[in-house]
């Protein structure tokens, strides 16, 4: 086969890419980094032209043109399965069409393939055409191929700077399985900024490090407290971790070059850093590119429980943003307010559950200061309406925050309140007993803390 010729039939231009979005049509609009950077600012540019769009997308690192393009929501309204900095603020600012789309990462691609509205185009960045006809787009495999097969059109948009991520399936995708190409302004890779931490996060990553053994195998989210996590195990003297994430972030390259990942002690994919998306530093990318030792998988198998409960010794780490008294986390929202969404925690809290040897591990920071000086509690008597539970009391196993770590499972409710309290800042406790007298679940022989 002649993948030169193929390629020079299917080559088009980001305009003429555009160009085919039609009134009313859905449109598959790539996953984080690999998110059509021309193709967002061409269709963007059509603002006027076309009615009834609607884009879907998610983790978009910078704010997406056609988010931002159409105040209506009449031209183009664009939808998000997992909300970034960016994408939250065009959710929660009602002067945009922008919404979120609820639904579990691990099931995108099922629902892409029995129930979403069929895309007219799925759009993605991918690395320059290898000699056997193939594009790489492993930083977000995802569920590409999902889009893929529920569009009607698929086209490829080609930037040089793209890496391209060996050692997993459904990866790439062949020249002759493609409707067009086009050639990128190759803009540099879209990245994320690494989020600073301080003592607390430190205090915090100290008590889930010290409960980590050698040969665990890891999973880790992206910010402040999980990137202090990674430094204190990059720090420490454990052996043979392993890795298996639904996203890949900078703070595994700082392990692995530290020696603490070999991955030999996994009984699956051994070996192998295992990820259905990365998103971080250019020297991560430049870390993933042509490394066999990282393995870019799609989601329903990264984040799959029973993948995940297979794999023993694994543990979860999760950030969230709130938990209340009875243990119950969210990781989505706080009232109302938008945040980010489901992704994979609930997924890998099971999982780890049910894993030999494992252990599910909730972290945050027990409150913050507002704007009046005001110290507020992260750990709450109840949620307030509108708040989403990611997981309830029933799934939560290890909670850790700047004021130690507790296991929860099988406690009662009042021994559950009196352990929360000790992991809440100590000027919110009386009123955390307070409440917690008020909701009943506060015994007259719990310790005044």
């Amino acid at each position: 086969m002649d993948y030169k010729k193929l390629y020079e039939e299917k080559l088009i231009t980001a305009k003429e890419a555009a160009a085919m979005v039609k009134d009313g049509d859905w449109i598959e609009m790539g996953w984080a980094a690999l998110t059509p950077v021309d193709f967002d600012k061409a269709l963007a540019a059509r603002v006027d032209e076309v009615k009834d769009v609607k884009v879907r997308g998610g983790v978009v690192p910078y704010m997406p043109y056609v988010g931002a393009a159409d105040p209506t929501g009449e031209h183009i309204t664009y939808h998000s399965w997992h909300a970034s900095g960016t994408e939250r603020k065009l959710i929660n600012n009602n002067k945009y069409g922008a919404y979120f789309m609820p639904i579990k990462y691990s099931e995108l691609p099922r629902y892409l393939a029995e129930n979403a509205d069929k895309a007219a185009i799925s759009v993605i960045q991918v690395s320059p055409m290898d000699k056997h006809g193939n594009f790489n787009f492993g930083v977000s495999a995802s569920h590409t191929i999902a889009s893929f097969q529920n569009s009607d059109k698929i086209i490829l948009e080609i930037n040089e700077n793209v890496p391209r991520a060996l050692g997993g399936f459904e990866n790439f995708i062949n020249i002759k399985d493609v409707d067009y190409v086009y050639e990128s302004s190759n803009y540099p890779m879209l990245t994320l900024p690494s989020a600073k931490f301080g003592e607390e996060e430190l205090k915090a990553a100290k008590y889930v490090v010290d409960i980590l053994r050698d040969g665990d195998t890891i999973q880790l989210g992206i910010g402040g407290l999980p990137n202090a996590i990674g430094s204190q195990i990059a720090k420490s003297d454990l052996k043979d971790l392993g890795v298996h994430s639904e996203m890949y972030v900078d703070a595994f390259r700082e392990m692995a070059l530290a020696g603490r990942i070999t991955g030999l002690k996994k009984n699956i994919d051994i070996g192998r850093q295992t990820y259905a998306f990365a998103a971080g530093s250019q020297e991560l990318y430049d870390y993933i590119d042509d490394n066999e030792e990282l393995m870019a998988a799609p989601v329903d198998y990264v984040n799959d429980v029973g993948v995940v409960a297979s794999l023993d010794n694994f543990v979860s780490i999760n950030t969230v943003l709130q938990v209340d008294l009875w243990g119950q986390i969210s990781a989505e929202s706080v009232g109302t307010k938008h945040i980010s969404g489901a992704g994979g925690a609930l997924d890998f809290v099971l999982g780890a559950y049910r894993s030999k040897g494992g252990r599910s591990i909730i972290s945050l920071i027990s409150s913050r200061v507002n704007k009046d000086g005001k110290r507020i509690s992260n750990i709450v008597p109840t949620f307030a309406p509108g708040t989403q539970a990611t997981a309830v009391r029933s799934n939560t196993h290890y909670i850790a925050t700047e004021q130690g770590i507790v296991n929860f499972k099988g406690l009662t409710t009042w021994q559950a309140a009196e352990a929360l309290v000790s992991l809440a800042h100590p000027d919110n406790r009386d009123e955390l007993i307070k409440q917690a007298e008020e909701l009943g679940i506060w015994r007259n022989t719990n310790k005044r803390i």
